[in-house]
C-alpha cells in the first residue's frame, strides 16, 4: 500500500508575511473576483506584481516574463506542490483513503527531474501528434451528435447539453474507456478537483475523499485488466513500455498517469469551451467574422485560449531564496502563478484586453504553460475547440446569448469556466 500524503496537505512550510493591500485583498473562493478577476489582476500587475496571499500562504505572481521565467528554471521552482490541496487535508480524510488503498505519486505535472524525465519521455512518445490528428473525424462525429440532440430545442444551457459530457466522450475514446462509465467518471473527477483546488470543511472533505478514493480504484481495475493484451490505443502504448521490462515505467506510474488524465483530459476543456463560446457571443461581430470566415478558427482558438484560459492558476515551491521583480521570496515558499493574468499582460500583449484573431504573438500565451511541463494534451484541447467551433458555427450561426442570466464559476483556486451557459437561436 502506498499513498503520497506529502501531496494530500496544504504546504505550509512559507513563514506567514507582512501583508500588503492587494494581498489582504485577494480571495480567489468569492465574487467580485470569481466573476471578473481580469481587473484584479490588472491593479496587481501594475501596482503590486508580486505579492504574498494570507488567504493561501502562497508568493503570488501576475506578470508573463515573471511566470515563464519561474515556469523555464525547474530547478529553483520545483513542481512538488502542482497537486497539494490548497488547504490541509482533514486526518481523518488522510486515513481513509490510506487505509482504501490509494497509491498516488508524482509523476507528471508534481514531479522534478529526472523522474519527470524519464516519465514524459514515454507519455510523449503515445501522446503522437498523428495519434492526435487521427482523432478528428470522430471528434467532429461527435460534435454533430450533441448538436444533433441539441438542434431542435431553441433554447439550451449548453454546458450542460454538451461541454460538460463531450470531452470526456474525446477522452474515453483516446484511452478506449467505456461511454457508459461517463457520468460516474465527471463525479469523481469533480470530487477530486475540489479536495485539490477547493475550500472545504473537514465533513465536505470526507465526501469528497469517498469519490476520489472510488475514482483512483476504478483506474487502478481499468489499467490492470488491460495488461495481458494491451490494445493499440495511449494506455496500450505505455503499459508495452512497462511489460519490455526495462524498468522505464512502472504500472503504478501508469496507473497515475491516467488517473490525471482522467481529470486533466477534460475538464479543463469543457471549462475553455464555455470560455471562448461565451466570450465569442458577448462579442457578437467575432462571432459573425467566425460564420462568415471559418477558416480563420484555428487561429481564433488560440486567442480565445489567451484571452479567458480555463487554467487560471498554477504552482511551484522555490528551492531557495529568490527574487522575482525585485520582492524577496525564502527558500520553501510556495508560488501561485496568474496565467490567467500573464496572458492579459500589456507588456507582452498590445491590447491584451481586445479580442484579435491576427495577433502575431498569440501562442505565447501561459495557458497550456511553459517549458518542460508544457502540457501534454494541448493539441487534443486545441483540436476540440477548434471542432467546436467550426460545427457550432456552421449549424447554428444564429446562436446567441440568453437574456437576463447571471454567471456561476466554481469557487476554487485554478480552474475557471461558465457552469451555465444559457443559447438561444
Amino acid at each position: 500500500m502506498r499513498i503520497d500524503e506529502q501531496a494530500l496537505r496544504a504546504g505550509d512550510a512559507t513563514p506567514r508575511c507582512p501583508v500588503s493591500g492587494l494581498g489582504a485583498e485577494f480571495n480567489p473562493f468569492i465574487d467580485p473576483y470569481l466573476a471578473d478577476p481580469y481587473p484584479f489582476w490588472e491593479r496587481a500587475r501594475a501596482a503590486e506584481p508580486v505579492f504574498f496571499s494570507p488567504e493561501l500562504n502562497y508568493w503570488v505572481v501576475t506578470r508573463h516574463e515573471d511566470i515563464k521565467n519561474v515556469f523555464a528554471d525547474p530547478k529553483t521552482f520545483s513542481a512538488a506542490n502542482a497537486q497539494t490541496p490548497i488547504q490541509p487535508i482533514a486526518p481523518e480524510a488522510i486515513e481513509y483513503l490510506k487505509v482504501g488503498g490509494l497509491k498516488t505519486r508524482p509523476v507528471i505535472s508534481n514531479s522534478d527531474p529526472p523522474d519527470h524525465t524519464r516519465v514524459r519521455k514515454f507519455i510523449w512518445q503515445a501522446f503522437t501528434p498523428k495519434r492526435v490528428a487521427d482523432l478528428e473525424p470522430a471528434v467532429r462525429r461527435i460534435v454533430n451528435g450533441f448538436i444533433d440532440r441539441i438542434e431542435g430545442e431553441r433554447r439550451v444551457d449548453l454546458v450542460k447539453a454538451m461541454f460538460y459530457d463531450l470531452p470526456v466522450h474525446v477522452l474515453f475514446l483516446f484511452l478506449g474507456m467505456r461511454e457508459d462509465e461517463i457520468p460516474k467518471v465527471k463525479t469523481w473527477a469533480h470530487n477530486r478537483l475540489m479536495l485539490t483546488w477547493g475550500r472545504l470543511t473537514p465533513e465536505q472533505q470526507m465526501a469528497e475523499a469517498r469519490g476520489m478514493l472510488a475514482f483512483w480504484k476504478y483506474t487502478e481495475a481499468y489499467v490492470h485488466s488491460l495488461l495481458s493484451n494491451p490494445p493499440d490505443n495511449y494506455v496500450g502504448d505505455l503499459l508495452r513500455v512497462h511489460l519490455n521490462d526495462n524498468g522505464d515505467l512502472s504500472l503504478n506510474e501508469i496507473d497515475n498517469v491516467v488517473f490525471g488524465l482522467l481529470i486533466a483530459g477534460h475538464e479543463t476543456t469543457t471549462s475553455m469551451s464555455g470560455n471562448a463560446v461565451r466570450t465569442l457571443l458577448s462579442r457578437r461581430a467575432h462571432w459573425d467574422d467566425l460564420c462568415a470566415r471559418p477558416e480563420v478558427i484555428p487561429d481564433a482558438v488560440e486567442e480565445l485560449v489567451r484571452f479567458d484560459t480555463s487554467v487560471v492558476a498554477w504552482r511551484r515551491k522555490t528551492t531557495k531564496a529568490v527574487q522575482i521583480s525585485g520582492v524577496d521570496i525564502p527558500q520553501g515558499a510556495d508560488l501561485l502563478l496568474a496565467l490567467c493574468s500573464g496572458n492579459r499582460d500589456d507588456r507582452h500583449f498590445e491590447q491584451p484586453n481586445e479580442l484579435n484573431f491576427a495577433r502575431d504573438n498569440v501562442r505565447s500565451h501561459l495557458s497550456f504553460g511553459f517549458g518542460i511541463h508544457y502540457c501534454l494534451g494541448a493539441p487534443l484541447a486545441r483540436l476540440e475547440l477548434k471542432v467546436i467551433l467550426e460545427e457550432l458555427t456552421r449549424r447554428l450561426p444564429g446562436l446567441r446569448l440568453a437574456p437576463d442570466q447571471t454567471w456561476e464559476f466554481s469557487p476554487n483556486t485554478s480552474f475557471r469556466g461558465p457552469m451555465q451557459l444559457w443559447v438561444e437561436w
